[in-house]
């Protein structure tokens, strides 16, 4: 079950999702949409292997592995930190867990700034929920592809330029798993398919 406080362990999937707070967007424009991307990788990408995600106007969501807590522990005690950590820092899941709030905060400021406001952009602190099996797994990669047509902000997964849908079918570099995702699916026809 999703919550807010859900340790986010190593080598374990989760489900990432929040939204805007109250009726407000946190995407106004495609350089928002790319800006949150650009956060994600600068603060994540050592961290957290993704799967799939989507980005809406008001909320989004991501399927990630946390990678193994020894790629996590090296990457967080680099030689190049100024100060030792202390020992409560070093646990996968606090360390997961504040990159996130690191990435959050960035973006948030940068919006806020950009869009003259103040106060939270983030309804609350995000939802994970853990993913335990592979038949679950691509059910929630679906789901968040096919989240702009339930909405109705489209008809098909694939016109939608803010999710991983497009960037998993095309044979250009990406941050995703992309094969690990087609194999779940078999192959790229059957990925297809299923998200129909």
């Amino acid at each position: 079950m999703a919550n807010t406080k859900t340790p986010l362990e190593a080598d374990k999937i989760f489900h990432i999702y929040n939204h805007a707070v109250g009726k407000d967007n946190f995407f106004n424009s495609s350089e928002n949409y790319s800006f949150f991307l650009l956060k994600l990788k600068e603060y994540l990408q050592n961290y957290i292997d993704i799967y799939a995600y989507c980005l809406m106007p008001n909320h989004f969501h991501f399927v990630i592995k946390v990678k193994s807590e020894k790629i996590v522990l090296n990457e967080f005690v680099r030689p190049t930190r100024f100060s030792k950590p202390r020992r409560s820092d070093i646990a996968v899941p606090n360390i997961i867990s504040r990159q996130f709030s690191h990435f959050f905060n960035s973006y948030a400021k940068a919006y806020n700034k950009e869009n003259n406001r103040m106060g939270s952009l983030f309804k609350n602190r995000f939802n994970r929920e853990p993913i335990e099996n592979e038949v679950y797994l691509k059910t929630v990669i679906t789901y968040t592809h096919n989240n702009p047509v339930e909405a109705g902000f489209v008809k098909i997964a694939s016109e939608w330029k803010f999710s991983s849908y497009n960037s998993i079918i095309s044979k250009k570099e990406t941050l995703l798993k992309r094969s690990e995702v087609i194999n779940m699916f078999d192959d790229i026809e059957n990925f297809i398919y299923c998200h129909r």
